[in-house]
């Protein structure tokens, strides 16, 4: 007898551009998997009766992105540590009694893709993340298990990041700043956890920040370079690298805790890149 196709979906606002539908459909093709997803345009004020209203419906799973990652955390009636760590869940699994469990699998689909698909050593490494809202608290437990020697996280408001920094401070070396505080220093890892690339910015750090081979890696991605691939380059980065592989990544681990599988991604890199 054939399987029923179970349902996911991806909601957020706005969603129409997500790439979500594309990329899990090329798992469940490679894997056998049986299953439908789609998009669901989440409404202000109504983000946990429309998760209610899909799984009520049948659905096993949802992923959740901007705005209502924290409000799903808030949501869900377990989390696992390192959504706990984010105060955010991207990735909703409906259990076997009907109670949702939510996960955040963003930093280990950074940490997937810089360690698994880049070849980046981050094991006693220093690291400059960028930023000290949702994107950084998101991925910084999980860099933080990879061992670096240090984690700075450098904030417009240096407040944010000392804050941030002191919240996971038992986790490993992470301190906090403010961009004017960077100076003089240098890191072998840029990342970038803001949301300036989307006026075409870049945050206000200071140059020569980065050591001999040094890279940049923004956590956004577009048809062309960021502007923050733009700056890492003109600071003479060894390399500057975009989001999409931690798009694809922290889809992969999606797929993997709703279905058990594995998915291979780099031909789902490969074709969206050429796409």
């Amino acid at each position: 007898m054939t399987r029923p196709i179970d349902r996911y979906a991806v909601i957020g606002n706005p969603i129409a551009h997500s790439k979500s539908p594309r990329i899990h459909h090329a798992f469940a093709e490679q894997t056998g998997e049986r299953l439908e997803y789609t998009r669901l345009l989440g409404e202000p004020g109504r983000f946990a009766e429309q998760v209610g209203d899909f799984m009520a419906a049948g659905g096993k799973g949802l992923n959740v992105t901007v705005p209502f990652k924290e409000e799903a955390w808030r949501l869900v009636d377990e989390r696992s540590p390192r959504a706990e760590s984010a105060r955010a869940v991207n990735t909703i699994i409906r259990l076997a009694d009907g109670r949702l469990r939510g996960d955040n699998t963003d930093g280990a689909g950074l940490v997937r893709d810089l360690c698994d698909n880049l070849g980046a050593r981050l094991q006693d490494s220093r690291i400059l993340l960028v930023g000290a809202g949702g994107a950084a608290r998101g991925v910084l437990r999980p860099l933080l298990e990879t061992h670096p020697r240090q984690i700075v996280i450098a904030n417009r408001t240096a407040s944010k990041a000392v804050d941030l920094a002191a919240d996971l401070a038992k986790l490993g070396p992470v301190t906090g700043c403010g961009f004017g505080e960077l100076s003089g220093r240098r890191f072998d890892l840029i990342i970038n956890a803001t949301a300036a690339g989307l006026a075409d910015a870049v945050p206000d750090i200071p140059d020569n920040l980065l050591d001999t081979n040094g890279w940049c890696y923004d956590m956004m991605y577009g048809d062309e370079p960021t502007a923050f691939m733009r700056w890492g380059e003109g600071q003479g980065a060894a390399r500057t690298l975009d989001g999409l592989g931690m798009l694809v990544e922290q889809a992969a681990e999606s797929f993997y805790l709703w279905r058990g599988v594995r998915p291979d991604t780099a031909p789902v890199i490969r074709a969206l890149r050429r796409a």
